[in-house]
């Protein structure tokens, strides 16, 4: 996530700086940071802020989860932690999908692959 992407996404959530901060559990100093680019936005508040967004975007009911999106087969359902823990909506946020067939070791690894997934885009981006 870029400075650019994080300040969009607070204005989205309508929240100011400090609402930010409380939110992200950072200083307010943080925020100032990442939004002048700065400081790199650390794992953990990027996951926050996407967590946020993601379930302010309306009626969530409309959202479909990965597995449907995605067609996948049966066996690979039943293997991938988002259909374990139904959260085929929230599939970027829960580690070890296997989408792509590939475990990801850390957070920026994974967004790579999914910042390029429709998922990603229908559930959180739009």
């Amino acid at each position: 996530m870029n400075s650019i992407e994080f300040k969009k996404f607070r204005k989205k959530l309508n929240k100011t700086q400090k609402q930010m901060a409380q939110l992200l559990g950072v200083s307010i100093k943080a925020i100032h940071s990442y939004e002048q680019d700065w400081r790199f936005i650390p794992p953990h508040a990027e996951r926050q802020m996407l967590f946020l967004i993601s379930n302010v975007k309306g009626d969530s009911k409309k959202l479909k989860p990965c597995w449907t999106i995605k067609k996948c087969p049966p066996k690979k359902k039943k293997e991938c932690p988002a259909w374990e823990f139904n959260a085929g909506k929230l599939c970027w946020f829960v580690s070890g999908t296997i989408c792509d067939g590939t475990i990801y070791k850390d957070w920026d690894e994974k967004m790579k692959v999914c910042r390029s997934c429709d998922v990603f885009e229908i559930n959180v981006v739009k």
